[in-house]
């Protein structure tokens, strides 16, 4: 998608999993319309959407994701959610600077 908006954002597969899925922080871009964000080759579709983040799915497997954007505390999971949060390495330094707003920590890839 090139030429595409793009935007650091949080990403947690939701299917199957009682807000402790798999999650990360990528960069990904975005269909003209918005509804579609496109992530490491794959494309995901809004079922709804709020101020603060919306549910996701995605095309090919149908799972279910919550996407939204990274908060400036690092509390991205759902409250009752846990699990470590993995940071593309490609957009380590930009989340850190950019949305944590600090020196990024010993390890830069878990938020």
């Amino acid at each position: 998608m090139a030429g595409s908006k793009t935007r650091i954002m949080y990403i947690e597969l939701k299917s199957d999993h009682n807000d402790a899925g798999p999650a990360r922080i990528g960069r990904v871009s975005f269909s003209k319309t918005g509804r579609t964000i496109y992530y490491q080759g794959k494309a995901f579709r809004s079922t709804t959407q709020s101020a603060s983040g919306g549910n996701y799915f995605e095309v090919e497997s149908r799972n279910e994701y919550w996407i939204s954007g990274p908060k400036k505390n690092g509390m991205d999971r759902h409250w009752a959610g846990a699990g470590p949060v993995q940071i593309d390495a490609d957009i380590a330094a930009d989340y850190w600077r950019e949305i944590r707003q600090c020196d990024p920590p010993e390890n830069p890839y878990l938020a």
